[in-house]
C-alpha cells in the first residue's frame, strides 16, 4: 500500500474527449461478474464499450473498471466462469468475514431511517466503519489490497481514462481516484470496495476510505457534460434511500439528460436476478451471473449499437 498521501476531488477535471461515458456500479462479487459478462456479451456482438472515452467505477464496478481496461474481455470472461467451491454455506469476497447481506441491508435501514439526509446518513456510515477501524488489529488494509491487486490483471492505471470512486468517512464527502491522484490502481479499486460494515475503512497514507457506492450506488451523474452515457447497474438502479434524497438511478438519469447527456442503461433482467440467488457477495454464483449476463448482453446490443457507436 503506498504511504503517498493522495489528492482527489469531488468534481473532477474534463478529459480531452466528452463524447462517450460507461458507468459501472456496484453490486457485490455476483454483480462484478456479471458486468464483466455483460460487456463480454456486446462485445462479441460487435459494441465495444471499454472504448468509451471515461469509465467510471463503483465498488464492484470500480473492479470491472480497471479489470476491462487491462485484458482481453475473453480471458476475463472465461475467468468467472471457473467454478469456485462454497465453503460453509455463504461466502464472501473478503478477506476476513464480515456482517452477512441481510445484516448489513438492516443496519444500513437502521442508519437511513435515523439521517435527516444523504449526507448525515454518510457522516453516521462513516463514524461506525471508523468504530470498527479502533478495534481492529491494523492488518486488514493490507490483506484487503492483497485480495483486491490479485483480481487485476495489471497493476498500473491504464491509458483509458478511468475513475473510481469512494466516500471519506470523517466528513462523508466523496472522494475521485484517477491516475493523477496520486494513488495506486490497487489501492484505489480497495477503498472503493471497503463497505465498512463489519471491516474496518481502508487506509492509504494517513486517510481512511470507505465504499464509493455510499454516494450514489452507480454515481452516473458524475459523467455530466459527456454527450452518451451508458450505465451499467447490478443493482437494478434500486435503492433504500427516500426519493427525496434523489439517490436512485433514475434521478441520476434526469440530472443527466437534463444536461444534454443521451442515456442509455442496462438492469439485471430476470435470468439474472436468478443467477444471484439470495446472496451478491457469494463467489459460487459468479459463473452463473457471468452466463445470464453474457446471454443479456448479447441480446441487448442491436438495441444500443446506434446509440452507442
Amino acid at each position: 500500500m503506498t504511504n503517498s498521501q493522495p489528492s482527489s476531488t469531488s468534481h473532477p477535471g474534463p478529459t480531452p474527449a466528452r463524447e462517450r461515458t460507461l458507468v459501472l456500479g456496484g453490486g457485490g462479487s455476483a454483480g462484478n461478474a456479471w458486468l464483466i459478462g455483460v460487456i463480454a456479451g456486446l462485445f462479441d456482438s460487435g459494441v465495444d464499450v471499454t472504448a468509451a472515452d471515461l469509465i467510471i467505477g463503483t465498488s464492484a464496478g470500480a473492479t470491472a473498471a480497471a479489470q476491462i481496461t487491462s485484458a482481453p474481455l475473453s480471458e476475463l470472461f472465461a475467468a468467472t466462469l471457473a467454478p469456485v467451491r462454497r465453503l460453509g454455506g455463504a461466502q464472501h469476497d473478503r478477506p476476513s468475514a464480515p456482517a452477512s447481506q441481510t445484516e448489513h441491508l438492516e443496519r444500513m435501514r437502521r442508519i437511513i431511517a435515523s439521517a435527516e439526509n444523504a449526507a448525515d446518513m454518510r457522516r453516521k456510515i462513516g463514524a461506525a466503519a471508523l468504530e470498527s477501524d479502533a478495534s481492529s488489529d491494523g492488518s486488514w488494509p493490507e490483506r484487503w489490497r492483497a485480495t483486491v491487486a490479485a483480481r487485476l490483471p495489471r497493476q498500473e492505471w491504464p491509458e483509458r481514462s478511468i475513475r473510481i470512486t469512494a466516500v471519506d468517512p470523517y466528513t462523508g464527502e466523496p472522494v475521485v481516484f484517477d491516475r493523477d491522484s496520486g494513488v495506486e490502481l490497487a489501492d484505489a479499486v480497495a477503498a472503493s470496495t471497503s463497505n465498512g460494515f463489519g471491516v474496518p475503512p481502508y487506509r492509504i497514507g494517513e486517510r481512511r476510505f470507505i465504499d464509493g457506492g455510499y454516494r450514489r450506488n452507480e454515481n452516473a451523474d458524475l459523467a455530466a457534460g459527456y454527450g452518451r452515457v451508458l450505465v451499467l447497474s447490478p443493482l437494478g438502479g434500486r435503492t433504500l434511500h427516500p426519493l427525496e434524497w434523489v439517490m436512485q438511478l433514475s434521478a441520476q438519469v434526469d440530472e443527466l439528460r437534463a444536461g444534454g447527456s443521451r442515456v442509455e442503461t442496462i438492469l439485471p433482467d430476470a435470468a439474472s436476478l436468478a443467477a444471484f440467488g439470495g446472496n451478491m457477495m457469494d463467489l459460487s454464483v459468479r459463473p452463473a451471473a457471468a452466463r445470464a449476463g453474457y446471454e443479456q448482453g448479447k441480446g441487448v446490443a442491436a438495441r444500443l449499437a446506434e446509440f452507442w457507436c
